[in-house]
């Protein structure tokens, strides 16, 4: 394969025009210049400039190279700025994923972003499962809780309080708890893979661990929420994606003098360093939203 440095090099004698000014331009010297000259045209056969005491000609040859070289400079600058503008602006498709729970929060949060550069793309994938940031070709996915060992990067966003809650017709058909005891005596709703165990701090500084096993159980946050809604059982919910039904009064606060361990919120990355202005900004705009958003801490 031909020496693409070398091309660069007849490139730039030709463009400034002898070998000093050209070994000038790129930090080398005279001698460096006339010796890539020199390999190319052994190399290829053929003569590509006349040199004379004052001056240098080129040939026909060296001409129709001189055009061809020049064009791969200007191919590898115009790479080369794409890459720096790919790292100053969000440009392309950014790839999100994000659990079911957090997807409604992804809209807002970037909304302004994709407004102020239309050349930035969004799609956004919901799901509740860990998958393969590597394999789905995913810029940045939102995860909550604990995460397993990985090499990925993980930056902690906020921490989204958690919140016992029911719907009034189901307290008014099986009595409101007022103490944590009192809990095991209800319909208990959560995940299935959940462990059913309960950690509350009380008003005056008490630990209370309780051991509850769900009766009514969904693999899906948004659902186990709509099932609150309904009826079905108290539940732990997170209180910025039931905030809305608590205004409302659709749900209530159980036991609201006690409170439970928040849930983390991370921004999750396949690679460490040299983010894409895109991963970037993103992550800036959650954060921006997330800090005016009701029921986050930091």
């Amino acid at each position: 394969m031909t020496d693409f440095r070398r091309m660069a090099v007849f490139a730039a004698l030709v463009r400034h025009g002898s070998l000093s000014q050209a070994a000038r331009h790129l930090g080398i010297s005279t001698s460096a210049v006339s010796q890539h000259l020199r390999a190319l045209e052994q190399g290829f056969g053929v003569t590509l400039v006349h040199r004379s005491t004052r001056k240098l000609t080129l040939t026909d040859a060296g001409e129709r190279f001189a055009v061809h070289c020049q064009a791969m400079v200007n191919a590898a600058e115009n790479a080369e700025a794409h890459l720096q503008l790919a790292h100053d602006a969000p440009v392309g498709q950014l790839r999100i994923s994000a659990p079911v729970g957090f997807a409604r929060h992804v809209a807002p949060a970037l909304a302004p972003l994709l407004e102020r550069h239309p050349a930035l793309a969004l799609h956004l994938q919901v799901d509740d499962a860990l998958i393969d940031l590597v394999e789905a070709r995913i810029d940045l996915a939102l995860r909550a809780g604990r995460l397993p060992d990985s090499g990925w990067s993980a930056r902690r966003l906020c921490v989204f309080d958690m919140v016992l809650c029911a719907a009034p017709a189901y307290l008014a058909a099986h009595g409101t708890p007022h103490t944590p005891a009192a809990l095991r005596e209800h319909r208990w709703m959560g995940a299935p893979h959940e462990s059913g165990t309960l950690a509350l701090s009380g008003p005056t500084g008490e630990q209370v661990v309780l051991h509850i096993a769900p009766q009514v159980t969904s693999n899906n946050q948004l659902s186990l929420q709509q099932m609150c809604a309904a009826g079905l059982g108290i539940g732990m919910m997170v209180r910025p994606d039931v905030e809305a039904e608590l205004r409302s009064g659709r749900l209530v606060p159980v036991l609201p003098d006690w409170t439970l361990p928040g849930m983390p919120i991370l921004a999750v990355t396949p690679q460490r360093d040299a983010q894409p202005a895109k991963v970037r900004h993103a992550i800036a705009a959650l954060e921006d939203y997330l800090r005016t958003t009701p029921g986050t801490r930091y």
